[in-house]
């Protein structure tokens, strides 16, 4: 019976894959676009309005930091520039920094040391460098770490493979 039971469940089963039941659970139906790469694999891509518009996505070969680093010159220098209104920053505290997904592209820092996104500036005393990033709530304690982008820890000088200890500012 037990012989018999399996191989009849796997056929049973294989015609539920585009059921309405199976629709949005992470399956590759209509809901997640899906194309070739220039290796023949097959890639999940990126909806629309998932990244900002304007933001590059590494190609899949990256493997060098300024493969993954897809930031602009331009970017660069305004990420790098004085905040227009350094008065109205307020020191949120200090965190240790790990480095974040090098595929998502931009200027961030997940932290635990705000509730809701906001716009600011890490400080890395290391080098004497700032940039101004998308600060993005994570959870856990103000004492937990964060985790930086690529494109920011190489704007401010901090080695990709230590744990920099970086002062959080947010603009008021």
């Amino acid at each position: 019976m037990r012989v018999l039971f399996v191989p009849l469940l796997a056929v049973s089963l294989a015609g539920c894959a585009n059921s309405p039941l199976f629709k949005g659970s992470g399956q590759s139906g209509t809901d997640a676009p899906i194309a070739q790469d220039a290796d023949g694999q097959l890639r999940p891509q990126s909806r629309p309005g998932a990244l900002e518009a304007n933001a590059a996505i590494p190609v899949v070969s990256a493997q060098t930091p300024e493969q993954f680093d897809t930031t602009t010159a331009e970017e660069r220098l305004a990420a790098a520039a004085a905040p227009e209104d350094a008065g109205g920053e307020k020191l949120l505290g200090e965190t240790v920094a790990s480095l974040g997904d090098p595929t998502k592209p931009g200027f961030w820092l997940e932290t635990p040391l705000v509730s809701k996104p906001t716009i600011g500036r890490v400080h890395f005393v290391g080098s004497g460098k700032s940039a101004q990033v998308d600060l993005i709530p994570i959870d856990g304690p103000p004492t937990a770490g964060s985790r930086i982008s690529l494109a920011a820890m190489r704007l401010i000088d901090a080695p990709l493979t230590d744990l920099p200890t970086l002062q959080v500012f947010a603009n008021d």
